[in-house]
């Protein structure tokens, strides 16, 4: 296996000029274009005829997370404004806990113009309540801070979010945000509220689509990833060995494990927060049989949370399970401790080198330059990447979060 740690980021750059950014989506969602790479070769076609080239009988994952209203911006007395950015929950750490709570919660937060806010608490009063939200900051954690919100009323904090929060595009649209970025960058099958940026391969899919899909025999099954502000961290190193991925909360149903394992544990993946998700399954089933091993299982699944590395560092002299065998420790895990559904984490990085498991194709946008999303699609289709993106470029495809599409399928 190639040594990851040591691949130059500066390999995979390409020219990406502004003109080529898609600012905007398109009016009809299922009507962007499709790049189909398909075991070499390359042509195109709309995306609302995708169905038509996905093979009856498979079996299609889809990251149903919802982009919340993470930032909040204060204005101070003196008209400086401080920017609030949530991360993720610290108490309750769990998601749905967190949106339900009333009065009070504590987030992992960034904070733009921090040296605006040295002391004391910020207050934000919302238009037309009588509710006002309060922010104090308690500690830093790792460049980030842990603030508690607190306000008054009735409001869950979910209602809060909604009328005092602003949906966060992306930096590289520059841009502000309007109403309907509120639609247009949520996909129709969203419903778990957490990510701060949307699984935008998702995007692409109207309800029209979705029952053709169906109706072709094609098995849907969800997971949840959200995606945390990561997502958009650049590669700043020379060598990805010094890029730091950061953690993502995931939850998968014992059902959809089911599935996959009916599947022959292949599956295609409906963006790269999916295949994050379900190829950290199989090395979330090798450390369930470590722990099970050891009895040293405790039922709380984050002890089964995929590092950046591992996929690179499992020296055996046994050969590693296969697919199908690591869902099934997964099963075994999940019915020792009861659980329905495995809330856990991941900071797995896929690049050149790393063999893929349970994904066999996958739908994608085209990613920025020198990124690790970019590192996981080489992964995927080789050194074809650049004959990828030279033809999504010479014939004018649109990119990234609200551009064009492609299915990679490697046969």
């Amino acid at each position: 296996m190639t040594n990851a740690k040591d691949i130059s980021i500066k390999d995979y750059d390409y020219p990406l000029s502004e003109e080529r950014i898609a600012k905007f989506p398109l009016k009809e969602r299922d009507k962007s274009r499709l790049l189909l790479y398909k075991g070499g070769n390359i042509s195109e076609d709309i995306f609302s005829s995708l169905p038509k080239h996905l093979p009856k009988g498979a079996l299609m994952v889809f990251n149903n997370t919802k982009v919340i209203q993470a930032r909040l911006r204060f204005r101070k007395e003196t008209g400086a404004v401080v920017e609030v950015f949530l991360l993720e929950p610290l108490t309750p750490a769990d998601y749905a806990e967190s949106f339900a709570r009333q009065g009070q919660c504590e987030w992992l937060c960034l904070v733009g113009n921090l040296k605006r806010w040295k002391a004391g608490t910020l207050s934000l009063a919302l238009a037309g309540q009588e509710t006002e939200l309060r922010a104090t900051r308690l500690e830093e954690q790792g460049g980030a801070h842990r603030i508690l919100f607190q306000w008054t009323g009735q409001q869950s904090w979910a209602e809060v979010l909604e009328q005092a929060g602003e949906l966060p595009i992306p930096p590289y649209l520059n841009r502000k945000t309007e109403e309907s970025d509120k639609t247009s960058y949520q996909t129709v099958y969203s419903k778990m509220e957490g990510s701060v940026a949307a699984p935008t391969a998702g995007l692409h899919f109207s309800r029209a689509v979705l029952r053709e899909i169906d109706e072709r025999g094609i098995d849907r099954e969800e997971v949840t990833l959200h995606v945390g502000a990561g997502t958009f961290k650049p590669v700043k190193s020379q060598t990805i060995g010094e890029h730091e991925m950061h953690s993502e909360h995931i939850a998968v149903r014992r059902q959809t494990i089911e599935k996959l394992l009916s599947h022959g544990g292949r599956a295609i993946a409906v963006g790269t927060t999916s295949v994050r998700t379900l190829e950290s399954l199989y090395y979330m089933g090798l450390r369930a049989k470590l722990l099970m091993d050891r009895a040293a299982d405790t039922g709380d699944a984050e002890e089964l949370a995929t590092e950046q590395w591992e996929p690179y560092c499992q020296p055996s002299p046994y050969p590693m399970p296969s697919t199908c065998e690591a869902l099934r420790l997964l099963l075994i895990y999940m019915d020792k401790h009861k659980l329905q559904t495995l809330h856990s984490a991941t900071r797995i990085i896929i690049a050149p080198g790393y063999t893929y498991h349970v994904v066999n194709q996958m739908l994608t946008n085209f990613h920025q330059p020198q990124s690790t999303l970019l590192l996981l699609v080489s992964a995927f289709v080789g050194d074809d990447w650049r004959r990828v993106y030279d033809y999504a470029l010479c014939q004018g495809f649109r990119f990234l979060s609200y551009g064009d599409c492609c299915l990679l399928s490697r046969q």
